[in-house]
């Protein structure tokens, strides 16, 4: 009877373990870790990796910039998460990150390419890039594949401007190039050096750099215009890369897109090529005499440097002594009622002028309609900086007249140079304006910023480099070639 209590008891046992094995395996099956969306919510964070450059990521006085960084910055703020960033400056590097800790996607300029559609899941697109090949001023024009074969051509390695040379080498066997852990505004100074014969470049870093470098040149495209867009990694649940796509979407509707796009890219307004060279001189000549100095006034004013810097260049090409035959001195051209109005007692002492100057803008920015909001707010506040608030309130009325939008630079930099034509200029409050002076004044400074974003962008880039750095042009030999 004991013997038999005890085998029941047994049995009971393993019918009761047998059960919890069951419900265990029960639960398990029907219930799911946190999604990708969800982990991110929850610690408040979203991670991405890029490259810093200023096209990507870059510091300046007020933080964090760059197109891919503001345009991630924004997701993240879509979300109530902050943002925290990863850089390298190599691709290998970043496309290993892409779903570690570090980085829950890749935001970096990045192209959408057959091959890393083998290995990465992407968003919508958020750009339009072509690959185009770039030579040097004064060198024959390449116009075809053929052109360069036995030319010293460099590409960025591990990139999509490598993926397309390794196609055009299936029809042209001879072709050959150089892949380098380099960034393409380091081609670019190559090229423009003379170190390389050509480059594969894409659009957006032509665009953004150009200025920086003026001896080069476009030869030839070499794709059709490819997309730009997030790289998340490959397996896993989607929930993370579905909300990107709603917010590129949503970002896309309402114009936030576009806007971003061209306060980085839109570059109508070239600078000559002598122009270029003369500011890239000063910047390498007259600017470490007073960059301490914009550092502190626009850190004053909660100003960003380079848009400072880039005014004071406009204005006197900083050369605090310069005059003009109408009068107006010093390092920002200031009129003697206007150092007057802003307290400057020596219009010819650099850092006086500086701050009487940069003063007076905001000021003038102030004083803009509410509804005018940044960018636009600041490239308006430089066209009234130039001809007067008043000639810029005359173009917003003509914009409006037209059915444009008077808050938006895009329309009124349009309407400006109508008020030198006596049929608008005569319909307005203030009169005759030469008003293609602002729009050209404008371009300028924003050509200049950018060079100048780009330039301190190089030289942090340059401070953090990476170890195991690739030889140099000297250093080229048949070994470092690549071929299939």
């Amino acid at each position: 009877m004991r013997l038999r209590r005890l085998k029941l008891k047994r049995t009971t046992r393993r019918l009761i373990a047998s059960s919890l094995v069951l419900l265990v395996l029960v639960v398990l099956s029907t219930s799911r870790g946190p999604s990708t969306l969800e982990t991110v919510l929850a610690r408040g964070t979203l991670n991405i990796v890029t490259r810093p450059g200023p096209t990507t990521y870059f510091e300046d006085a007020k933080g964090g910039n760059g197109f891919d960084y503001l345009l991630a910055r924004e997701f993240a703020s879509s979300l109530g998460v902050d943002l925290h960033v990863t850089t390298t400056t190599r691709l290998s590097t970043l496309f290993l990150l892409v779903g570690g800790p570090k980085a829950d996607f890749a935001a970096a300029n990045l192209t959408i390419t057959p091959e890393r559609q083998n290995h990465y899941r992407f968003s919508t697109s958020y750009a339009d890039v072509v690959q185009s090949v770039i030579y040097r001023r004064g060198e024959q024009r390449p116009r075809a594949v053929a052109d360069l074969v036995g030319k010293n051509l460099v590409v960025v390695a591990n990139s999509s401007h490598e993926e397309r040379l390794r196609e055009l080498q299936l029809e042209q066997p001879e072709l050959k190039w150089y892949s380098l852990d380099l960034e393409m505004i380091d081609l670019m100074d190559m090229v423009n050096n003379g170190d390389a014969d050509a480059a594969i470049v894409d659009s957006i870093a032509f665009s953004a750099h150009r200025n920086l470098y003026p001896r080069v040149r476009l030869g030839f495209e070499i794709t059709q215009p490819q997309q730009l867009a997030w790289v998340f990694p490959l397996q896993g649940e989607d929930s993370l890369i579905q909300a990107a796509n709603r917010f590129i979407e949503q970002m896309r509707q309402d114009g936030r897109l576009e806007q971003l796009y061209r306060q980085f890219f839109d570059q109508k307004v070239s600078l000559s090529a002598g122009g270029s060279q003369l500011f890239i001189e000063r910047v390498n000549t007259r600017l470490a005499t007073f960059e301490e100095m914009f550092r502190k006034v626009a850190e004053e004013l909660s100003m960003d440097w380079h848009l400072l810097a880039a005014i004071a260049y406009q204005e006197s090409h900083w050369d605090p002594k310069a005059v003009s035959p109408t009068g107006v001195r010093g390092l920002m051209m200031l009129t003697r009622d206007t150092a007057r109005e802003m307290g400057v007692k020596n219009r010819i002492d650099p850092e006086q002028s500086l701050r009487g100057g940069a003063l007076y803008f905001l000021k003038t920015r102030d004083r803009l309609p509410a509804d005018i909001t940044d960018p636009d707010r600041t490239w308006m506040a430089l066209a009234a900086y130039n001809v007067g608030l008043g000639h810029l309130e005359d173009a917003r009325v003509l914009t409006d007249r037209a059915g444009k939008d008077p808050d938006k630079w895009q329309e009124v930099r349009e309407f400006l140079p109508l008020l030198q034509r006596k049929i608008y200029y005569s319909t307005v409050r203030h009169g005759y304006a030469r008003g293609r002076e602002p729009v050209n004044y404008v371009a300028n400074v924003r050509k200049f910023e950018t060079i100048l974003q780009a330039h301190s962008a190089e030289k942090s880039r340059q401070e953090v480099k990476e170890p195991d750095q690739p030889v140099q042009p000297s250093q080229w030999d048949e070994d470092s070639m690549l071929t299939l």
